[in-house]
């Protein structure tokens, strides 16, 4: 599969990032991309980080499953024949995701699941060390989330605040601010964030310079009311608003503020499960406003087909192709008959055998039967050479002692002569 260079960009180091329960590489194909790329992929909370490779500190995108909707197989054919395709679908779009192998993907099914709901899947062929290992990352999970709400700082949206916000405010981190203005360049280069310290706001901006150059600058809340923005020559500001429209000021217009619009449905949709099969479909609901109730399944073909539910009550309701199915690849694999049988084996390994015994026992013959005319002091050239013609002539119809029993024969025959 073809893959596109990445550009390298500085994220967060691996040494802030929350525990890693699963990596391995994987080829990411976003909603906007026409290629896949092939990344290391590390599961750190509930995130996916992707690295450039094994040995990157600095990962170069994130995904956060916050936004989680379902994750079905993909049995398209690739041209890596053990390539086993994944489609992970979150609220903002559809992400295809490739594992080296049935194995590999049947793992990374096993740790999102188990991430995202909190509980260890049941409808996936794992072994029992896999189970157990899926077992300690939801207890880890759940402990990781608790300390973070223990410890988590007091948002600036929780101050007093003066004035209104403003709508370029994001409640983003540093690293995931500066994602947003090099991935929406249309949408503005000035965004308002939350401080590191959670009692002070931050402005981050973006412009190129034979890339793009980064800046952030704090701002601090005053006690008597009012916005400081803190750089060489502190400038006041009685409202957010005002700090924004003072820098666009300071900038003649150069940095205006980021606004983003977020994708809102269209239609209502609803999730049903079949009595039947346990399968759960995508519905959408009538547009009519006289409707007393859910609309029945439509007969025909369904606009959205699903094997997996978002945040289900139970994992045991997620219908998968279970393993005993004649479709599962998985099965197919397991049930390959051996090319060959064990009586055939058997009987070309006796033959086998038998044969290296032969030659062993006629090699030992001949060379036991040669030590004897030595001992028996035959020094002549033409008693000795026709001794050797007459034990080699034997050596094809005895066999073992026999052979030797005859050679002892002719020794002594011609030690009488």
């Amino acid at each position: 599969m073809a893959t596109a260079p990445v550009k390298p960009r500085p994220g967060g180091t691996r040494a802030q990032l929350p525990p890693c329960y699963y990596e391995g590489y994987l080829e990411k194909r976003g909603p906007k991309e026409k290629v896949s790329r092939r990344l290391w992929t590390c599961l750190c909370g509930n995130t996916l980080y992707f690295f450039n490779n094994a040995k990157d500190t600095h990962y170069v995108e994130k995904l956060d499953l916050s936004g989680f909707v379902s994750l079905i197989d993909d049995c398209s054919r690739d041209r890596n024949l053990e390539a086993a395709r994944l489609n992970l679908r979150m609220k903002d779009g559809e992400i295809k995701l490739t594992a080296p192998n049935l194995e590999a993907r049947e793992l990374w099914k096993g740790f999102l699941y188990s991430v995202v709901d909190l509980a260890v899947p049941t409808t996936l062929t794992l072994l029992p060390g896999q189970l157990h290992m899926l077992k300690e990352v939801v207890e880890k999970e759940r402990q990781r989330r608790k300390r973070s709400l223990s410890r988590a700082p007091s948002s600036p949206l929780s101050l007093p605040l003066v004035g209104e916000i403003p709508a370029c405010f994001r409640p983003v981190s540093r690293t995931e601010a500066e994602v947003l203005l090099e991935r929406h360049p249309d949408c503005g280069n000035m965004l308002l964030r939350p401080g590191r310290d959670g009692t002070s706001l931050a402005v981050t901006t973006r412009q190129d310079l034979n890339g793009s150059v980064f800046r952030h600058y704090r701002v601090t809340q005053k006690q008597q009311g009012g916005y400081i923005i803190d750089v060489e020559n502190p400038i006041p500001c009685p409202t957010l608003h005002d700090v924004i429209n003072a820098l666009v000021e300071k900038t003649a217009g150069t940095l205006q503020p980021f606004l983003l619009e977020e994708p809102y449905e269209e239609n209502i949709t609803y999730i049903s499960s079949n009595d039947e099969n346990g399968e759960r479909t995508l519905h959408c609901a009538p547009t009519s406003t006289f409707s007393r109730g859910p609309a029945l399944p439509p007969k025909g073909p369904e606009r959205w087909t699903l094997r997996t539910q978002t945040k289900s009550p139970s994992p045991s309701h997620r219908s998968l192709s279970p393993p005993g199915s004649p479709s599962s690849p998985m099965r197919r694999l397991v049930l390959s008959p051996s090319p060959l049988t064990q009586t055939a084996f058997t009987e070309e390994l006796k033959q086998k055998l038998e044969k290296r015994r032969t030659k062993r026992t006629r090699g030992r013959a001949s060379s036991q039967a040669v030590k004897c005319f030595t001992h028996a002091n035959i020094v002549t050239t033409d008693r000795l050479r026709l001794v050797y013609k007459m034990a080699s002539h034997s050596s094809r119809f005895f066999e073992g002692a026999a052979c030797m029993d005859k050679a002892k024969s002719y020794i002594s025959v011609w030690r009488h002569r």
